[in-house]
């Protein structure tokens, strides 16, 4: 598969702090890339170094071969890149449907897209004039990543969606997650769910300390559990 995004010797520093230190990480066009990692291993800061909100100080950031670095956070979001953050960031007293307005482009969404989008995520219609602080988490969830995808993207940046949610919430999300690739999203997540991991994963990286310390197939990942403690310090087997 052709590399639509890649990250190569990716240095970051947040004040005095040397978080990143040379990562490398490609995420496949039309594949969804797992990004794991113990708490605190700089999953989170590579997405906000990707999408701008923290600046590289050393390596490359590529989109279809264009350098991301000198780009502001809103250039990077209009070459077709969405990011959805692991607080969600949606506007609570915002309704749902105002919610989605304000991530479409032109201020209108498209009626074909919101029919789409009702379809991936059935809660957004039947509460679409409802304040979002007034919905659950998962409903949060859904609607965060429906405004990341009110418009179609070419990649989306998902940092933990499935953290704290009712198993069938996370099943739902997990078919969510499915439906974007069919529909040609490429998408990069960072998960603590390992069986969410397993269930959607094409490829896979393991960050430890700001290094990448693993590459492959999620596949195989998942069949080796002596890999996985050595890599993650537990069983996917001990996460369904």
């Amino acid at each position: 598969m052709a590399e639509l995004l890649s990250l190569a010797g990716v240095h970051t520093h947040i004040g005095r702090y040397h978080i990143l230190e040379g990562v490398d990480l490609i995420a496949p066009e039309g594949e969804l890339t797992m990004l794991l990692g113990r708490n605190g291993a700089g999953k989170t800061t590579t997405l906000k170094t990707i999408i701008g909100l923290h600046r590289a100080s050393a390596g490359a950031v590529r989109f279809q071969s264009r350098d991301l670095i000198p780009l502001r956070t809103p250039e990077i979001a209009r070459l077709g890149i969405a990011y959805v953050p692991e607080d969600m960031g949606i506007f609570a007293g915002l309704t749902v449907r105002e919610n989605l307005v304000l991530a479409a482009r032109e201020r209108e969404i498209d009626d074909r897209r919101l029919k789409w989008l009702f379809g991936l995520f059935p809660p957004l219609e039947k509460f679409w004039q409802l304040r979002a602080g007034f919905l659950s988490g998962g409903q949060k969830q859904m609607l965060a990543i429906g405004r990341a995808v009110i418009e179609p993207r070419r990649l989306i940046l998902i940092d933990e969606p499935t953290k704290g949610l009712a198993p069938a919430i996370v099943g739902a999300l997990i078919e969510a997650f499915r439906e974007l690739k069919r529909a040609g999203s490429t998408i990069l997540l960072v998960e603590q769910n390992f069986h969410v991991a397993r269930s959607v994963g094409d490829g896979v990286f393991v960050m430890d300390t700001g290094r990448i310390t693993h590459a492959g197939r999620m596949a195989e990942l998942a069949e080796d559990a002596g890999l996985q403690r050595r890599l993650l310090g537990l069983s996917l087997d001990a996460h369904q």
